[in-house]
C-alpha cells in the first residue's frame, strides 16, 4: 500500500487542467521512458508502446477540472468561469491556486454571514458572481496573470483510515496509477500494448477521441472512477468503496469483454461489481469505441466519493484490485489467442 500512496500523491499533485496538461505530461513521460517508445501528440496525450502481437489500448484520462482566468477586474479581483463539470456550492471561502507566470495563492470571495439576507442563505452563489483574492493590486497582478490562465482548488492529499486517501483529482489520477502499476508485468508478455493517458476528458473525451483513431488497436480498456455509495445517493446508480474494481455492462460496451472480465475476477479471486449502464458511459470508452471501424472496448472504473471535489475519497485497495485485473484480462486473453 505503501507504494500505492507514494504514486497517488506524486500524480495528484501535479497539475494539469484540461487544455493545459503541460506538467502532469512532464511527470508522466519521465515515468514512462522505462518502458517503451513515449510520444505526445498535439492533443497533449502521453503514448507509451512496446512488444509485438494481439494489440491492447489501455487508457485513462491525465486531466483535472479547474476554473480559468476571464477578468482581472479594476479593485484587484480574478474573475474565472468554470473549466470541467464544476459544483459551485463548495466554492465560497475556497483555497485557490491561479496558475500564471508563477504561481499565486488566492481565496475565493464570500460574504459574511452577518452580511447576508434571507435569500442569500437559501441558495449557492453562481461561478459568475464569485471572485478570486490574491492580495494584489490590478497592475501588480497583471504582471504574474494572463487571461485564459488555469486555476486549481488548493491541493489536498490526506491518508484516511483503512487504505483510504482523499485527495485532488484522484478522477482520473487513480486510473493513471492503475495502469502504471501493471507495466512492469506487461512489459514481458508475448502482446503489443499501447499506454495512452489522454487529456481533455472533463471537457468532451478530445484526446481519447483523436488518440486512439490509426493506431490499429484490438481491444482496448479504458479505466476511470465511478460513483461510490455516500448517504443521499440512491444505492442502486452506486458502487460500493473498498468492494472492488467496478465492471462496465453498456450497450457501447463490448458484452464479451465485460463477461471475460467478470470470468477473469473470479477466477483470479480479484473482488468486483458490475455497473450497469442503460446508455453512454461518460468516459473514454463512448468514443474509443466508435473509433476508426469500432474498436473492442471495455471499462473499469474505480469506485469514488465525492466525485469532482476537493476531496475526493478512494480506497487504495480498489485501485490495486484494477491493476491486477487489468494483468489478469490480459494474461487470459494471451493464452487464448496464442493456444
Amino acid at each position: 500500500m505503501n507504494n500505492t500512496l507514494e504514486l497517488l500523491k506524486e500524480l495528484t499533485q501535479a497539475v494539469g487542467v484540461s487544455g493545459n496538461e503541460d506538467n502532469i505530461v512532464s511527470l508522466l513521460k519521465d515515468r514512462l521512458k522505462a518502458y517503451g517508445e513515449v510520444t505526445v501528440d498535439s492533443m497533449n496525450n502521453v503514448f507509451c508502446t512496446f512488444g509485438e502481437g494481439y494489440h491492447f489500448l489501455l487508457d485513462a484520462h491525465i486531466d483535472e477540472i479547474g476554473f480559468v482566468v476571464t477578468e482581472i477586474t479594476d479593485d484587484g479581483f480574478i474573475r474565472f468561469s468554470a473549466c470541467g463539470g464544476i459544483d459551485p456550492r463548495p466554492l465560497p471561502a475556497t483555497e485557490v491556486s491561479v496558475w500564471g507566470r508563477k504561481e499565486l495563492r488566492g481565496v475565493i470571495s464570500t460574504l459574511p454571514p452577518h452580511l447576508q439576507t434571507a435569500e442569500d442563505e437559501k441558495k449557492a452563489p453562481k461561478i459568475s458572481q464569485l471572485a478570486i483574492d490574491v492580495g494584489m493590486s490590478s497592475d501588480r497582478i497583471k504582471e504574474f496573470v494572463s487571461l485564459g490562465d488555469r486555476i486549481t482548488v488548493r491541493r489536498n492529499f490526506t491518508p484516511l483510515m483503512n487504505g483510504l486517501i482523499s485527495a485532488s483529482c484522484l478522477d482520473d489520477r487513480s486510473g493513471v496509477a492503475a495502469i502504471l502499476m501493471c507495466l512492469d508485468e506487461l512489459k514481458n508478455l508475448p502482446c503489443k500494448i499501447t499506454v495512452m493517458l489522454s487529456s481533455q476528458e472533463e471537457v468532451g473525451t478530445r484526446g481519447a477521441k483523436a488518440g486512439a483513431y490509426a493506431k490499429n488497436v484490438d481491444e482496448a480498456i479504458s479505466v476511470d472512477v465511478s460513483f461510490a455509495y455516500t448517504p443521499g445517493c440512491e444505492k442502486s446508480d452506486c458502487g460500493e468503496i473498498s468492494n472492488g474494481a467496478m465492471i462496465g455492462f453498456s450497450p457501447i460496451l463490448d458484452r464479451e469483454m465485460s463477461r471475460k472480465l467478470v470470468a477473469v475476477a473470479e477466477k483470479n479471486q480479484i473482488k468486483y461489481q458490475c455497473e450497469i449502464m442503460n446508455g453512454k458511459t461518460g468516459t473514454n470508452s463512448d468514443v474509443i469505441s466508435v473509433s476508426e471501424n469500432g474498436i473492442k472496448t471495455a471499462l473499469i472504473s474505480i469506485p469514488e466519493k465525492y466525485m469532482h471535489q476537493s476531496v475526493e475519497v478512494a480506497d487504495t485497495a480498489d485501485v490495486e484490485g484494477v491493476s491486477r485485473l487489468i494483468c489478469a484480462y490480459i494474461k487470459e486473453r494471451i493464452g487464448e489467442i496464442n493456444a
